[in-house]
């Protein structure tokens, strides 16, 4: 199964960001669902944080509660769900036992957090979505919010 989340929204998300004077962050074309998803520790601006297997920070929203995603296809569209097709592997300090998903939707999950992208980081590394709204979360080895900027 393919899933395409929030695509017919993100040239709205983009036109509005620009609207309100922020500077759009890029569009990527839409990927397919990965087959074999991993999670790891790394090492960030944060301090160590989880990151995919590319290195792309991972993040937690405050308003999901006990392992059950609260983002919209409004939300999904800043806010790109991890998914995988087969189970999610913990790797390199990530804790395996914190590994799971959700699923319906095939979203990873770390503790009793679903995890997203943000649209806002480039490249491996980035922390640009770290404290937006004072809702969204980079998350530690323990799954924990990390919550300093």
């Amino acid at each position: 199964m393919r899933v395409r989340m929030g695509i017919l929204l993100l040239p709205a998300l983009l036109a509005g960001l620009a609207a309100c004077g922020n500077e759009a962050p890029q569009a990527t074309p839409q990927q397919e669902v990965p087959v074999n998803v991993e999670v790891k520790i790394a090492q960030s601006d944060l301090g160590p944080i989880l990151v995919d297997q590319s290195g792309r920070t991972l993040y937690a929203f405050t308003k999901d509660e006990d392992k059950s995603s609260a983002c919209d296809a409004d939300c999904i569209a800043v806010w790109p769900a991890l998914t995988a097709q087969s189970a999610v592997a913990a790797k390199d300090g990530a804790e395996a036992k914190l590994v799971s998903q959700i699923e319906e939707s095939s979203q990873a999950v770390y503790g009793k957090w679903p995890l997203y992208y943000y649209v806002g980081d480039q490249v491996a590394g980035d922390v640009n979505g770290q404290g937006v709204d004072d809702e969204w979360f980079a998350i530690a080895a323990d799954g924990k919010l990390v919550k300093k900027s």
